[in-house]
């Protein structure tokens, strides 16, 4: 079994590879999180876009927003892995690969994330701290962190 990662700008991917992405995402966020609302947001061409791919069929996903569209520092979000797939641990390794890219990208800047709530631990073991209450996205519990530039 071979993973790959992939980064992408919109603009760039085939009309394949969105319908693969916005297809998982929906699958993710709308219908197994049991969550309607607008999944696409007008963030994915100021964005970046990691798929990670096993054996060429999309495993994983996020993205890396731009400063100054959800926050003024860059961010990462919309990380997830398809269900299918989760058996293979690759969430670590999907933060790990988009942590080290928006430090490329945006050198000496922080980088800051909503994530859900129940995830804390995890992204505090990537080196992400906690700024803020917990509050209601969506009616899912989520806390703002934020991985200072200085943390390496």
């Amino acid at each position: 079994m071979s993973i790959t990662f992939e980064w992408a700008r919109m603009e760039s991917m085939t009309p394949r590879q969105i319908y693969d992405i916005l297809g998982a995402r929906e699958a993710v966020f709308v219908v197994e999180q049991a969550c309607p609302y607008q999944e696409i947001d007008g963030a994915d061409f100021a964005s970046w876009h990691l798929s990670v791919r096993s054996d060429g069929e999309l495993a994983g996903y996020a993205r890396v927003v731009a400063p100054g569209v959800k926050y003024d520092d860059p961010s990462i979000g919309r990380v997830m892995t398809v269900e299918t797939f989760r058996a293979l641990k690759i969430g670590r390794q999907l933060m790990a690969e988009a942590i080290r890219f928006t430090a490329a990208t945006y050198p000496g800047r922080n980088i800051r994330i909503g994530a859900q709530a129940r995830l804390q631990a995890f992204y505090e073991s990537l080196g992400f701290e906690r700024t803020s209450e917990i509050y209601s996205e969506d009616g899912i519990p989520h806390i703002e962190m934020t991985r200072c530039a200085a943390s390496g």
